[in-house]
């Protein structure tokens, strides 16, 4: 072996050995920690206008995420789909973070005058809040919130449940009983959903009026879950704990996150579209206030990041299956649908353009690295696919065909 040759080998063993070294384990939990210190740094320094919506920005991103693995598994149970019973359990550990989020959402609840001004107003100062009194109070908006994350536990803590039981007993039982709450459950999760967005972002501007803010929410919620569901399917993969994912699962995602690209461009288009035309204060100034200064910027980045760039980009149908593609696809998802949050919520404090605060990369990392610790916590307690789901026949068969 030459000198070069043999440096190379070392050079690349030392590199692995390097990678084998690190505790992969630990680092979303060293990650939360890094995210609570600068998120109690940020507070002091950013003070607490700043602090409580760049926290609310970070949550709802993760609350969506859960959200839309609750979504995919409703729809998986009441479609009977094969090609997703492999990632089943991927969706289902993301709906196991909604309990979670729960906690997660106490800084919100003790910051909640700072982010909805309405709760400091007295009866008569705003005759729009007059009529939503029985709507827009502190103690309606603190029990729909507990409402909401125990409704969101107790459906995923049930389908999760009985797809465990069944990985034991193999009996099709298990599957009738996940169809009844996934068929009772996604008239709940439309209810529920629309109401977090409401209550939570909607009514930091309560004079607002839409009728279509609940759909766009999960329009937003279901895509950046695909984006999601995709990169940990393609790790699960790669590194072989899920050996029955195949190309068939990988095109199926990003074909749903395709068609969520349009719907959610669609929605939004037509939310714009009708409250402009329509030409009603009560609605228009929402849009007005968000085209001022350099959020006019934003708005055209969303435009063509949300929807233009990647509709064009998963057009073609190779490119769902393009790794060079879809793992810079994914990231630009999520930079995407954090960018939506803001132009949701930050305008409230930030007339004219976004500012990056310390708050905001703190928030993001508390949480994010916390539920990242939590669901691999989840996922490494049981099997990372179903292990006896009566489709299970059916994903293999298909499986050696495509080889």
């Amino acid at each position: 072996m030459s000198t070069k040759a043999a440096t190379t080998t070392t050079g690349v063993e030392a590199q692995e050995s390097f990678w084998s070294r690190v505790p992969w384990e630990k680092v979303p939990l060293m990650v939360t920690f890094v995210g609570l210190l600068g998120c109690i740094i940020g507070y002091s320094v950013d003070k607490a206008p700043q602090f409580s919506h760049s926290y609310l920005v970070a949550f709802m991103f993760f609350l969506s995420i859960a959200l839309g693995g609750l979504f995919m598994v409703l729809i998986h149970h009441l479609f009977d789909a094969w090609w997703s019973v492999p990632i089943r359990r991927v969706s289902e550990q993301l709906a196991c973070l909604l309990p979670w989020m729960a906690l997660f959402f106490i800084p919100i609840w003790r910051m909640s005058k700072e982010l909805y001004p309405w709760m400091s107003m007295k009866p008569g100062d705003s005759h729009s809040l007059d009529i939503k009194s029985g709507m827009f109070n502190e103690s309606t908006w603190f029990i729909v919130s507990v409402a909401l994350f125990a409704i969101w536990g107790l459906w995923s803590h049930k389908l999760r449940g009985w797809s465990l039981k069944q990985d034991e007993t193999g009996e099709a039982e298990c599957t009738i009983y996940m169809r009844r709450w996934a068929a009772s459950g996604i008239f709940v999760f439309a209810f529920t959903l629309t109401a977090g967005a409401i209550f939570w972002v909607k009514s930091q501007e309560h004079q607002w009026f839409s009728t279509m803010y609940g759909v766009y929410y999960f329009a937003a919620s279901v895509w950046v879950t695909l984006g999601t569901t995709y990169a940990i399917a393609l790790v699960m993969k790669k590194t072989n704990t899920i050996p029955i994912i195949a190309r068939e699962q990988l095109h199926c995602i990003a074909q749903w996150l395709f068609a969520f690209t349009v719907f959610y461009a669609y929605i939004h288009f037509s939310q714009y579209f009708l409250q402009w035309n329509a030409a009603m204060p009560e609605e228009t100034f929402w849009y007005v206030k968000r085209e001022q200064g350099t959020w006019a910027y934003v708005c055209w980045v969303i435009i063509l990041g949300h929807f233009v760039v990647p509709f064009l980009t998963l057009l073609r149908i190779d490119a769902k299956l393009s790794l060079g593609i879809m793992i810079p696809v994914i990231g630009w998802v999520w930079l995407m649908h954090y960018t939506d949050m803001v132009f949701n919520i930050m305008p409230l404090i930030h007339k004219d353009g976004p500012t990056l605060h310390l708050s905001d990369i703190a928030a993001v990392l508390f949480i994010g690295g916390g539920l990242t610790q939590i669901f691999l916590y989840n996922f490494r307690k049981h099997a990372p696919f179903p292990q006896k789901d009566p489709r299970m026949g059916e994903v293999l068969k298909n499986q050696a065909h495509s080889h």
